[in-house]
């Protein structure tokens, strides 16, 4: 078993396994994304929480910063591209 390790300034323990890209901050991204293309008025609220998201990874030491921003990359283009597929269906069905 993995020991935890409590570096000095982190406020939680390191993770025992790959960290990687960050799920919390893909997640977080992927969700302000779906939300702003179809309630554009909480895009700034969502996009800021989202970036709170991701900060507080990096901020509790679970994180690097690489991790965070890739992890925020990936999860809004994930959410382009199935909002973007969504979109483009279902005008496709609205056009028979």
């Amino acid at each position: 078993m993995a020991e935890i390790v409590h570096p000095a300034g982190k406020l939680s323990a390191l993770p025992a396994s790959a960290t990687f890209p960050s799920g919390h901050a893909a997640s977080a991204f992927a969700f302000a994304h779906t939300v702003d293309r179809t309630m554009p008025g909480l895009a700034l609220s969502l996009d800021l929480l989202a970036g709170a998201v991701a900060y507080s990874r990096v901020h509790t030491g679970v994180h690097y910063p690489g991790d965070v921003v890739v992890g925020s990359i990936l999860g809004a283009e994930m959410a382009a591209m199935v909002t973007g597929a969504l979109e483009r269906e279902r005008t496709r069905h609205s056009r028979r």
